[in-house]
């Protein structure tokens, strides 16, 4: 910019001598010098004041802070703190987003692991259960084995149909295993017989169908407790049953 300045100043310095000389002609060499220094300082003045014009445009064309109102400045430093406001936010939201997906797999995780979980304990539940039903139909079969193998279906059933009635009853414990075992009850519990038939399997197809229909809830014999060989009570082959 200086350089351009320095340049007109010269340009309207040499263009006013040679319009001097071009004028008076044969005038003195004093008088064209006085008068080529009075043109020139008017250029200089023109040139100055068409620099500083010049300056004016390149500022508001260039956007520097030559001729920028401060409103403007205050509209580019708001805009550049809203960017940076807009920033922070979606910055907040994105990690909020991640933590909100992080919890949701904690959370299905969870959910599957304590299903998972229930399945399981029910599957075992289920299966001790089964176990223990078999158990227990084994015992029946063995005992009806025991005390009436020798007797028609509806015998085997009817002493089943006691051990059901005792389980029942509040006189008795409240499970088979200990009502069968029970001290002074039953005679092959007593002697061992059973034990050896329920090791071994040794009750009969007839007897585990009859477990199977008196835990099933068949009952040919009432609420009846007790049954013997002699005695009272209703009859079904060698047995009464009271």
């Amino acid at each position: 910019m200086k350089f351009n300045k320095n340049k007109r100043i010269f340009l309207a310095m040499y263009t006013a001598m040679m319009s001097a000389v071009m004028l008076t002609g044969f005038a003195s060499s004093t008088e064209a010098q006085e008068q080529s220094v009075a043109e020139a300082e008017v250029s200089t003045e023109a040139a100055e004041q068409e620099e500083t014009l010049d300056d004016t445009r390149f500022a508001e064309g260039t956007g520097t802070d030559w001729g920028v109102s401060q409103e403007v400045i205050d509209v580019q430093s708001g805009m550049i703190e809203n960017v940076k406001i807009a920033a922070a936010e979606a910055k907040i939201a994105y990690e909020a987003k991640l933590e909100e997906e992080r919890r949701a797999a904690e959370e299905a995780e969870r959910i599957a692991r304590e299903k998972a979980e229930a399945e399981a304990a029910a599957a075992a539940q289920a299966e001790a259960a089964a176990a223990q039903q078999a158990a227990e139909k084994e015992l029946l079969a063995s005992l009806i084995f025991c005390e009436a193998g020798n007797q028609p279906y509806e015998g085997q059933v009817a002493v089943g149909a006691v051990v059901m009635n005792r389980i029942k009853s509040s006189s008795y414990p409240d499970t088979m295993e200990e009502v069968i075992y029970q001290s002074g009850q039953f005679s092959p519990a007593m002697s061992g017989w059973l034990d050896r038939v329920r090791a071994n399997q040794g009750y009969t197809e007839v007897a585990m169908q009859a477990a199977e229909d008196a835990l099933a809830g068949s009952n040919p014999i009432g609420d009846c407790l007790y049954f013997s060989v002699g005695g009272y009570g209703t009859r079904i082959g060698d047995h009464l049953f009271h």
